[in-house]
C-alpha cells in the first residue's frame, strides 16, 4: 500500500506469537495484492477498470465496501471510497488491516502491542507494567518536530495530512484537494473507523472540530493551514505546539 508496517511487542515472543507474526505479515501482503492502488493488477485496480474479479476475493472486498458505505453515512458523505470518481478504498483499508493484525497477535497471546501502518497505530495493553503507550504526532510544517504526544491504553491513533504525500486527500463533494488543514489526528478505540473518520475530518477542514466534538468515543488534534493548533477537550495527550483554546 505504498507504506511501511511495523510491530512493537512488549510480551515474550512465544512460538505461537512468532507464528502469528508470520501469518500477520503474510496476510498484509495478501491485503496489498487485493487492495493496493499502486498495483495495476490488484483486485481493486481491476475493479476500477471494470474487469471481472476472481470469486475467492469477494468476501473481503464486500466487507471493506460495506465498511466504506457505513463510514460515508456516519460522516455525512465526507468519507468516500470513490474520491474524484476513482475507486480507492485506501482510507478504510489501512486501518482495517492494522486492526485485524492487532487482533491476530492478541489472540496468539501478545496482549501488549502497538502495530503501526504508515503512522496510523493500534495499541493494546500497555508499553510496560503500569506505563501507557506514548505516541508522538509529527508537526506537518516543522520536519523532525513533534506537535503532540498521545498517551493511553488500547488506543487507536490516525493522522491525515499533507506532510508525507502533499495534498492527496480529496474533498468528496468537489473532487479537489482538501486544503483547510495541514493535519488532523484522531484518537479512538478501534483503528478501522478511527482511520476512516480521520480522513473524513481532514476533508471537512474548518468543520472538523465541531464534528469530532459531537462524535462519541473520539478526540482530535488539528493544525490549520495558517499553523494554528486546536484540540478537542478530551484529547488524550500533551500538545507541544501552541494550541488554541
Amino acid at each position: 500500500m505504498g507504506t511501511v508496517f511495523s510491530f512493537d511487542l512488549r510480551d515474550p515472543v512465544t512460538p505461537s506469537v512468532h507464528r502469528a507474526l508470520r501469518e500477520a505479515v503474510g496476510w498484509l501482503h495478501h491485503v496489498d495484492e487485493v487492495f493496493s492502488t499502486y498495483r495495476p493488477n490488484s483486485v481493486i485496480s481491476r475493479l476500477g477498470r471494470g474487469e471481472p474479479v476472481p470469486e475467492r476475493y469477494g468476501p473481503e472486498v464486500t466487507e471493506v465496501f460495506a465498511l466504506c458505505a457505513e463510514a460515508a453515512r456516519a460522516t455525512g458523505g465526507w468519507f468516500s471510497h470513490t474520491p474524484g470518481g476513482r475507486l480507492d478504498p485506501s482510507g478504510m483499508v489501512k486501518g482495517w488491516a492494522v486492526e485485524r493484525v492487532s487482533q491476530m497477535l492478541d489472540a496468539a497471546g501478545a496482549h501488549n502491542t502497538c502495530v503501526n501502518g504508515g503512522g496510523d497505530l493500534q495499541s493494546r495493553g500497555e508499553a510496560a507494567p503500569g506505563t501507557p503507550w506514548r505516541i508522538g504526532i509529527a508537526h506537518p510544517a516543522r520536519p523532525g518536530e513533534p506537535a503532540a504526544v498521545v498517551t493511553g491504553h488500547d488506543l487507536a491513533v490516525a493522522t491525515s495530512g499533507t506532510a508525507e504525500r502533499g495534498a492527496h486527500v480529496l474533498d468528496p463533494h468537489t473532487g479537489r484537494p482538501a486544503t483547510g488543514l495541514l493535519s488532523l489526528t484522531l484518537t479512538g478505540r478501534h483503528l478501522t473507523r478511527t482511520d476512516a473518520y480521520a480522513t473524513a475530518a481532514f476533508a471537512m477542514g474548518g468543520g472538523a472540530r465541531a464534528w469530532v466534538e459531537a462524535l462519541d468515543g473520539h478526540e482530535a488534534l488539528g493544525i490549520t493551514a495558517a499553523g494554528e493548533v486546536w484540540r478537542t477537550p478530551g484529547f488524550p495527550g500533551t500538545v507541544l505546539a501552541g494550541a488554541a483554546p
